[in-house]
């Protein structure tokens, strides 16, 4: 039995990606809100890994406000909602949960690309899901480090 990729419509890719655009926006508003908030002993480890994060996010966000209307689409301008998280180990558990949903929508969002027949933005988002992994590596050192304390 042969099994058919699910058809997947413009309209759909394009909602799917603003909804990635909403969460690369959250992305931004979170690292910076974190950095100015960060505190203790590891403040400047934290803000400047936080702050480092914020240009590749805006190059994800731009990226997909340019694929969006590339597609017929208008990119959203809201982000999806940031929850604050007040201590250093709580900010990056926060941001491990959001790469790691992040890294899904992605690896969702490749497959409708290919699905659709666009295998450019299938490679894109192989390119975006490898950062994101990255980003989620990071956090994951960062937390067992404190565990150690």
């Amino acid at each position: 039995m042969e099994t058919k990729v699910k058809e997947v419509t413009r309209e759909q890719l394009i909602r799917g990606l603003n909804e990635d655009l909403a969460h690369e926006y959250q992305a931004v508003l979170m690292y910076a809100t974190y950095a100015a908030m960060t505190s203790g002993i590891h403040r400047p480890l934290l803000k400047q890994f936080f702050e480092a994060e914020i240009p590749e996010e805006l190059r994800h966000a731009q990226f997909l406000a340019n694929k969006i209307t590339a597609l017929g689409g208008i990119p959203t301008t809201k982000p999806a909602q940031v929850t604050l998280q007040e201590t250093n180990r709580a900010m990056l558990e926060e941001v491990l949960r959001a790469e790691t949903e992040t890294i899904a929508r992605y690896v969702q969002r490749r497959q409708q690309a290919e699905a659709f027949g666009d295998y450019g933005l299938a490679n894109d988002l192989d390119e975006i899901i490898s950062d994101e992994t990255r980003h989620k590596e990071e956090v994951e050192k960062l937390l067992r480090g404190m565990n150690e304390h």
